[in-house]
């Protein structure tokens, strides 16, 4: 009743947002054989994405339709009659453009009109009066663009915060990123990996400001230039770049409480002279955070009788305090050729204390013993990356080539000591132990790549490149147990293990857009070389295994307009995606959590390969529904085994699991003064396995996710904004997570034209607690609660200071792209 309930409130939703917003005023409907074209431009050189461009009718000025620019500027308006037309070209921070009147006659019915240039609004930034808006949501072919200021709750928060607000995205009480319901989503900053996974990629996102960023683009299905990691797709976060002349930047200050305090504050500058462009971007996090959580297991006879309880309290405080740092510079060495030079580095430093309670009981719930353990941990994490560039452009139609040298390493140094003690039931000591262990990981990431760009005829453009990549991994697992005055070596915990990888690969793309067609094919192939070596020690021997392997992944977009006005577009897409494993979930080791709980690496995972379809419908542009359909094999998922009494964790290969989402996501101004944000989901996930611990596995269910905030205008310089969102039972392999629901609101004063100050308060109803069980347990029944400090107050402040002048684009992308985000700690 309540997936019934799911998919009927999710169609009526998609209805009625398209019946609502086809009661606006419609314009004249075009049909010819007509073709106006351009391209707009910064300047001489850069081509301008994504500004607006209108198309009038020059007689009574009325509105006819509407489009964007492409990334190298151009556009065009198909299928227009004979008269007289007008186009006005606006973008945010630059003067509207008005051009002259164009006329199409029989004998001249395709217009192709010279190259415009957009200039910036003014010289001084504190002399502009922005009064426009961006859309929270923009679509593309083969991409979702979000832009996070559109939202008042994503200030003073983290990226982490900002990608939980996003459309389609979902993360999890272990900050496990999922994108329409499909886990394994590869991370990209600025098109280049975030060379992290699991815990590191969590906390590299909670230590980056909001205020850093400028972009999210959710990719499904990203194109061919992507590397085929992650099948769960593709989120590019992107960073605040200034393209002007002069001296310019901004400063960003956030504050939040919660039952702890913590913050989160950035600076970004750039300085533009002649040929030389410098840059930075320089951010510092606090992370002062808790997790309350509580365990519960049931222990059962072969009779399927009670046979004990075992009920856990862990208290975890994190404290962690983070340096993020790029700092770059571009050489213009001539209007075709730039050369550029970045380097990127991050360094955390932090602790955690776990407070452990255990209580074993009897069947009939008497207690047996407790065991107390104090768990203190510090932890190192540095990071330094160099990328070395170039791009020259051959000519103004576009072709480009472009190459980038990287080359990164990682260095983690963390210490742990567990103090356990297990006392009788009368409080009397039974026993005591000290476990102390040692991990330094080191990882190291050579890269380069190249990419070449030409346009064709008929508005086909190839994109082409190939790329190589290395990486090795070192990590030592060092540990020892304390009893009495006596130290002896853990050699059952102890290890060294050295992880090597070589991955080669090559890509073709074609695209092109014509009237009201868009058509984009892509082809990749990867040759991937791998060989891992487990050191002995005296307890155990030497191990090594090697795999090689080479896989094609294609890509396909295809986008049809069903009216002259494009009210009605089609998408329709499909990609094969790879998934290889985290380097360290192939690392052998075992990691103690307690006494009772115990993480340990598989050297036996096989990569997983993922096949992704998805059909879409957009309504001008505001409303769009989508079906999505992937079937992954050899799916890399958590694993749970309960043995002896011990809860181990490690990765497993799932035979298959197929996800099935129908979506709908719309952004509507209902009034002047108010707009309205929605998305809503329902996915089924199906997993089967045949060889699991307690035999075959088969899960399946439907859950119902959505998101919606309310944007209130008021006055000129007041916003207010209220946003939720709510999710029901989620059942993925052996996990059941209960329903989750929040509740923000925020209130943002813009001071002047360059400062604005905001607050948000989030999760007010404190109803963010995730509670759930785990299945498919031989003998054994497993829940879990877990509250973290999610209701709190953000404060923050934003000023920004400098010239507007357009000038020439940066560099964005370098070569590492896909070895980042298998970096786990």
């Amino acid at each position: 009743m309540k997936v019934l309930i799911a998919v009927i409130l999710t169609a009526w939703l998609s209805t009625a947002q398209i019946l609502a917003f086809s009661q606006a005023p419609a314009t004249a409907r075009l049909s010819g054989t007509g073709r106006i074209s351009g391209k707009i431009m910064k300047d001489a050189t850069a081509p301008f994405d994504l500004a607006t461009v209108a198309l009038f009718n020059a007689q009574d000025s009325s509105l006819l339709k509407s489009t964007f620019t492409e990334q190298d500027g151009k556009f065009s308006f198909e299928q227009l009659p004979k008269g007289s037309y007008q186009l006005r070209i606006s973008a945010m921070g630059y003067q509207n453009l008005q051009s002259a009147v164009v006329i199409l006659q029989d004998h001249n019915s395709t217009v192709v009109l010279p190259a415009l240039i957009l200039l910036g609004a003014t010289k001084d930034l504190k002399e502009v009066a922005i009064t426009g808006k961006k859309a929270f949501i923009e679509r593309k072919i083969d991409r979702t663009v979000v832009n996070v200021d559109a939202l008042i709750a994503n200030a003073g928060t983290t990226a982490l915060d900002v990608l939980e607000k996003s459309p389609g995205v979902m993360v999890d009480q272990n900050g496990l990123i999922s994108l329409k319901g499909k886990q394994g989503v590869a991370v990209f900053i600025d098109g280049k990996p975030s060379y992290l996974s699991g815990a590191d990629l969590e906390n590299y996102l909670k230590s980056m400001p909001s205020s850093s960023l400028d972009q999210i683009e959710l990719m499904t299905n990203p194109p061919a230039k992507y590397d085929a990691a992650g099948k769960g797709g593709v989120i590019n976060i992107k960073t605040r770049k200034s393209n002007q002349t002069g001296w310019n930047g901004g400063l960003n200050l956030g504050y939040t409480q919660g039952e702890l305090p913590r913050s989160n504050n950035s600076f970004n500058m750039n300085f533009r002279k002649d040929k030389l462009n410098f840059f930075t971007n320089l951010s510092q996090n606090y992370q002062n955070n808790f997790t309350d959580l509580d365990l519960f297991r049931k222990y059962k006879n072969e009779d399927g009788s009670t046979k004990s309880f075992f009920e856990q309290n862990s208290y975890i405080r994190r404290k962690a305090n983070t340096l993020n740092g790029k700092i770059g510079m571009d050489y213009y060495q001539s209007e075709k050729t730039t050369w550029g030079v970045v380097v990127t580095g991050m360094n955390r430093s932090g602790n955690q204390t776990t407070d452990n309670v255990s209580q074993l009981l009897n069947a009939g719930r008497g207690l047996d013993s407790v065991v107390k353990a104090l768990s203190k941990e510090k932890e190192s994490f540095k990071n330094l990356g160099f990328n070395l560039n170039y791009r020259h452009d051959f000519d103004k139609n576009g072709q480009q080539i472009s190459m980038d040298a990287d080359y990164l390493v990682y260095h983690t140094n963390n210490r742990q000591q567990i103090f356990n003690s297990s006392y009788l039931p009368d409080q009397s000591l039974k026993s005591q132990d000290i476990l102390h262990g040692a991990l330094p990981a080191n990882i190291k990431i050579y890269s380069l790549k190249a990419d070449y760009t030409k346009p064709l005829k008929n508005n086909w453009k190839i994109d082409a490149g190939l790329k190589s990549s290395y990486t090795k991994t070192d990590n030592v697992g060092d540990y020892s147990y304390t009893i009495g005055d006596i130290t002896r070596p853990d050699y059952q915990k102890s290890n060294h293990f050295i992880y090597k990888e070589n991955i080669n690969s090559g890509y073709m793309n074609l695209s092109r857009e014509s009237g009201k067609w868009s058509i984009q094919l892509g082809l990749r192939a990867e040759n991937t070389n791998s060989d891992g070596h487990q050191l002995g020690n005296p307890l155990k021997p030497d191990s090594a295994f090697n795999r090689n392997y080479t896989s094609l992944f294609p890509t396909a977009y295809l986008s049809y307009k069903l009216d002259t006005l494009g009210n009605h577009q089609i998408g329709l897409n499909y990609g094969r995606r790879i998934d290889r494993p985290y380097f360290q979930d192939l690392n052998p080791f075992i990691s103690p959590l307690d006494k009772f709980t115990y993480y340990e690496g598989n050297p036996f995972l096989n990569p997983s390969f993922t096949n992704s379809i998805e059909l879409s419908h957009t309504f001008k542009n505001k409303v769009t529904t989508a079906l999505s359909y992937s079937d992954t094999k050899d799916e890399v998922n958590e694993t749970i085994e309960i043995r002896d009494g011990i809860y181990y964790s490690r990765p497993g290969n799932i035979g298959r699991k197929i996800v099935k989402s129908l979506s709908v996501n719309s952004g509507l101004d209902l009034f002047p003064w108010l707009s309205w944000q929605f998305y809503g989901e329902l996915t089924n996930i199906n997993a089967k396995s045949n060889d699991f611990y307690s035999g075959a596995l088969h899960t399946k269910g439907t859950f119902f996710f959505t998101k919606s905030s309310f944007q209130f205008k008021i006055g000129e310089t007041w916003t207010a904004e209220c946003s939720g969102s709510y999710s029901s039972k989620i059942t993925d392999v052996q996990f059941v997570i209960g329903e989750m629901y929040q509740f923000n609101a925020g209130l943002q004063k813009k001071l002047s034209p360059s400062s604005t100050i905001k607050i948000n308060g989030n999760d007010l109803f404190y109803t963010k607690i995730v509670n759930g069980k785990i299945n498919n347990l031989a003998s054994v029944e497993a829940g879990w609660r877990n509250r973290s400090d999610s209701r709190n107050v953000v404060v923050s402040y934003s000023y920004r200071f400098g010239k507007t002048f357009s000038d020439l684009k940066k560099h964005k992308n370098t070569g590492a792209e896909a070895e980042q985000n298998r970096v786990k700690n």
